[in-house]
Order: C-alpha cells, then sequence, then structure tokens
C-alpha cells in the first residue's frame, strides 16, 4: 500500500523489450536504499517488484496487462518517473490509500499557469467517471490529489510549486498520458452498495429472525 506521497523523481535508464513484456532499470538511489528482491516500488503509480538492485538503481518486470493498462510501455531510457516505497506500517498517511493498480490511463488537456501553481486538466475514462468527485483523491502518475472539478469527461487538479518541482506532472505536456487510481473505498462502496444488505445472521441483520 502507498500513499501517493512521492519520495523520488528517477530516470528510466534502460528498457529491454521482449514479445509483450519489458524489463525496466530504473535509477533511484533514494527508494534503492536498502531495496532486495521481492521489493514493491511504485513507478508512475505502479506497483512493481524488485527484481535486482544496486548502485541506486534496480530493474522491475513489466507483463502485457500492465503494458496495456497503463502508460510504462510508452517509457523509453532518459524518461523521468515518480518513484515511492511502500508505507511502513505505523508511518503517516500524508496522501491518501494508493494500492499501485492503474485503472485506467488519462491525457493531460491543458495547464492552466498561476502565479506559483498551476490548475491541470486531464481527461477521464467514461468507466472511471463515477469514482471521481469534486474534493474527492484520485492518483495520478503516482502522485495524491485532490479533485478541483469533476465532469463525465475530464477533472482538474492543482499542483502546488513542491508537486511541479519534484514530480513528473511539472513536465507534462498537453497531449501526454498520464495513469489513474480512482479511490479504492468508493470502488467498495459501490460493490458493497450493489450487493444489498449483509448475510442474515450477520451484522445488522444477526438476530432479526426469531425461532
Amino acid at each position: 500500500m502507498f500513499t501517493g506521497i512521492i519520495e523520488e523523481l528517477g530516470e528510466v535508464t534502460a528498457v529491454e523489450r521482449a514479445g509483450d513484456s519489458a524489463r525496466l532499470r530504473l535509477r533511484g538511489p533514494l527508494v534503492t536504499e536498502g531495496a532486495a528482491h521481492g521489493d514493491s516500488i511504485a513507478v508512475n503509480g505502479v506497483c512493481l517488484t524488485v527484481v535486482d538492485s544496486g548502485d541506486g538503481e534496480f530493474t522491475a518486470d513489466v507483463m502485457a496487462e500492465t503494458l496495456d493498462r497503463t502508460g510504462l510501455g510508452a517509457l523509453e531510457p532518459g524518461s523521468r518517473v515518480n518513484l515511492e516505497r511502500p508505507m511502513a506500517l505505523g508511518g503517516r498517511l500524508g496522501g491518501h490509500l494508493v494500492q499501485g493498480h492503474v485503472d485506467g490511463t488519462g491525457t493531460v488537456l491543458e495547464r492552466i499557469p498561476g502565479d506559483r501553481w498551476e490548475i491541470v486538466a486531464v481527461s477521464l475514462p467514461a468507466h472511471l467517471a463515477r469514482y471521481v468527485v469534486e474534493k474527492g483523491s484520485i492518483t495520478v502518475d503516482g502522485v495524491s490529489l485532490t479533485v478541483v472539478e469533476a465532469a463525465d469527461d475530464r477533472f482538474t487538479v492543482s499542483l502546488i510549486p513542491t508537486t511541479l518541482a519534484l514530480t513528473t506532472l511539472g513536465l507534462k505536456r498537453p497531449g501526454d498520458p498520464v495513469n489513474l487510481e480512482v479511490d479504492v473505498l468508493a470502488k467498495y462502496v459501490e460493490r458493497l452498495l450493489a450487493h444489498g444488505t449483509a448475510p442474515r445472521g450477520t451484522g445488522a441483520d444477526a438476530g432479526a429472525e426469531l425461532p
């Protein structure tokens, strides 16, 4: 589980493609400190498993499902990436609960600069629109953000100077793809409502039937 608070702006150093999969090598001295085989690191919001690490770099395999659902397939040597290690048990939840399971991709539509901040509009896939609400949380390329406005086909977020300087969102231009993960709590609520009340004999229904 992640929080959407980016620890490091890393860089892709190599991409090895093999059929419908790829192996990425990424530089991130901070997130690789103490990293071992099998550990998780989020790359642009995608939870990847460390294959090996050393000298401030790590490699991770990316399967076809991930390449199809995310923007990782467009990465190439020199691409900058947002990196985050999983939240430690008992640590501070600075953003919101982020699984690292990308739900889809959007496209940067426009950037509206302010004095020291920017409003960024991003396209929203139709199947994700119902999970995105004004002042709710959304993860964009691994960054936990608050939705400013939400429509059926787009949403906007406001980026503060820190986000602009320390994440890839400061580099994205109109037309660039971004990975999106909606708030997992919204999906659980939808699932529970779709299946109605709790089974008999449990929860609110316990004791409702008499012999």
